[in-house]
């Protein structure tokens, strides 16, 4: 018998999990959750287009070539996904946006791990709570100056609590998020490194919010992963009721958000990676019979 505190290696097995992003995106979590015997489903809710004035965005990367910042601060893989885009445009690799005189900071070990497969060296990144305020906790007061490209609805906390210790932090809106799917000319085409999303990896299955919401009907949905706070509040205005369908969140910025809209989560994971989010889930159905 597993102790207590430790997940069920089997608690999966036979489970329904509903992974709210992109199937790119969900790639790593779906094989992990079929190596433990559980079904991925997919059903993309947001999705992310390209700011329609690019100028102030174009200015910041100028600026960050030149060697005028001192910090690049990745808030998000999406971001990254922008800096490819736009390294694309520019005929050069990604890598090649970041000079040696700059330092790059991310959020957590996802972004970290996706700017070093692209040959981006991370010199400071939280492990212990990988969110703006983890970063903020470990970053040294001074006055550096940081570009902090983010998305149109990123919480003023990274900015506010990096200036909090001194920076000047240049925020620049990299992309906005909006509801699935983007529309077709504006929609972020940056693709992540194949290190990162492996083609061999069980998919998951794609499915619409009519499959979905006849499974919670039916109560054949056994958890949804909220993987985003734009994506818990997806959720809460496309999928309530969730009935006995268990949400877990990604983080706790997630959890916070889904908390805010009335949304009751089961689990938090305590890394906001594929295999936090999996080990979480496994603690919410650990003590529980595998069979319906």
């Amino acid at each position: 018998m597993p102790l207590p505190d430790q997940p069920d290696f089997h608690a999966l097995q036979g489970r329904r999990i509903l992974i709210t992003r992109s199937a790119d995106r969900a790639r790593p979590l779906a094989a992990i959750l079929h190596g433990k015997g559980a079904e991925a489903l997919v059903l993309p809710l947001i999705d992310f287009e390209r700011v329609e004035d690019q100028g102030p965005m174009d200015a910041a990367l100028d600026e960050l070539q030149g060697g005028s910042f001192d910090w690049l601060v990745i808030s998000s893989v999406t971001t990254i996904r922008v800096l490819i885009e736009k390294a694309a445009e520019r005929g050069i690799q990604p890598r090649q946006l970041v000079p040696g005189t700059t330092r790059v900071a991310a959020v957590g070990t996802s972004s970290r791990s996706v700017l070093e497969a692209l040959g981006i060296a991370v010199d400071l990144a939280p492990v212990g709570q990988q969110s703006a305020e983890g970063l903020v906790s470990l970053w040294a007061a001074g006055g550096d100056r940081a570009f902090l490209p983010q998305a149109d609805i990123a919480a003023r906390t990274l900015a506010e609590g990096l200036r909090a210790k001194g920076a000047t932090v240049s925020v620049v809106i990299a992309y906005h998020t909006v509801d699935y799917p983007a529309r077709p000319e504006r929609r972020l085409a940056g693709e992540l490194p194949p290190a990162v999303v492996a083609s061999g990896q069980e998919a998951g299955r794609e499915v619409t919010v009519q499959d979905v919401r006849a499974a919670l009907d039916h109560g054949t949905l056994d958890a949804v992963v909220a993987a985003s706070p734009s994506g818990a509040k997806r959720i809460a205005g496309n999928l309530l009721p969730l009935g006995k369908c268990r949400l877990v969140a990604i983080g706790r910025p997630t959890a916070a958000e889904a908390a805010r809209l009335g949304l009751t989560v089961a689990a938090t994971a305590q890394e906001p990676t594929p295999d936090g989010i999996a080990t979480a889930l496994e603690s919410v159905f650990a003590n529980e019979g595998n069979t319906r």
